[in-house]
């Protein structure tokens, strides 16, 4: 795998992607430290899938779309994709994938775990910026667990509506900056359970879902929901909740 250093972003935190770079096949580990986000996927999968059925761009073949494949005929970007987990998802559902992502191992892993499932995935190991500079626009963008983790998160999302159509749908996943986030997403799930590895997150890079909401409106997008992601400790299992004070779900819609 490359060593390279990562191309240069006003909103790539480089400790954050060198940390990210360093774990490789990890990410496709189920019990090991990216456990969790294979954990919350079918929950972020489903949230997805089921607002472009009802509020996304839709030609009439996409609307003819098969009930395994309901995403056929949609283009969907999944920035800061990692090794792919949400990217195999939405492609087994039909959708036409690119994984941006600007750590180069991560693409690397991507591209081969995609290869061994025999999807394919358009996965570029680039900035989101340098993407939008190219003027692609897709009918959802998805950025899950990234905007925490960039330099200028206003401006991330302000970038993050230019390759989005007009209609179409944005979805972020981040955490709320609360005291209940500080102990469950940074002390028990860091450094109690081990869930993710120690030093992934920055309480003060935390994000309210108000503020991030205020940031959409003035990119031209309107929020359409918000959701949280809460974990049940007697089942052990994660579920789409209305407790946005941890983890939590939004998605918007661009302006016509």
């Amino acid at each position: 795998m490359s060593d390279r250093p990562p191309p240069h972003s006003a909103s790539v935190n480089p400790e954050d992607v060198a940390r990210f770079n360093r774990l490789g096949d990890l990410w496709w580990d189920k019990t090991g430290k990216m456990g969790i986000l294979h954990e919350v996927n079918p929950i972020r999968v489903a949230y997805i899938r089921d607002h472009l059925r009802r509020f996304a761009l839709h030609d009439e073949g996409a609307l003819n779309a098969p009930r395994e494949r309901p995403l056929e005929g949609l283009r969907i970007v999944d920035i800061g994709c990692g090794g792919g987990i949400l990217s195999e998802s939405l492609a087994e559902l039909g959708a036409r994938v690119t994984g941006v992502d600007p750590a180069p191992n991560n693409i690397a892993v991507a591209r081969r775990h995609a290869e061994k499932a025999g999807l394919n995935i358009d996965y570029r190991n680039i900035t989101a910026e340098v993407l939008a500079e190219t003027g692609e626009q897709f009918d959802a963008v998805a950025a899950l667990e990234v905007i925490e983790h960039v330099e200028g998160p206003q401006d991330f999302v302000a970038m993050l509506g230019r390759l989005l159509k007009p209609g179409g749908l944005i979805f972020l996943a981040t955490i709320d900056r609360t005291l209940k986030s500080y102990l469950f997403a940074i002390v028990a799930a860091e450094y109690v359970l081990g869930w993710v590895p120690k030093g992934t997150h920055n309480h003060d890079k935390f994000i309210r879902p108000d503020e991030l909401s205020n940031w959409l409106r003035r990119a031209g997008m309107r929020e359409i929901d918000r959701a949280g992601m809460s974990f049940q400790p007697l089942t052990r299992s994660w579920r789409k909740s209305h407790d946005t004070e941890v983890n939590y779900l939004i998605a918007a819609r661009k302006e016509v």
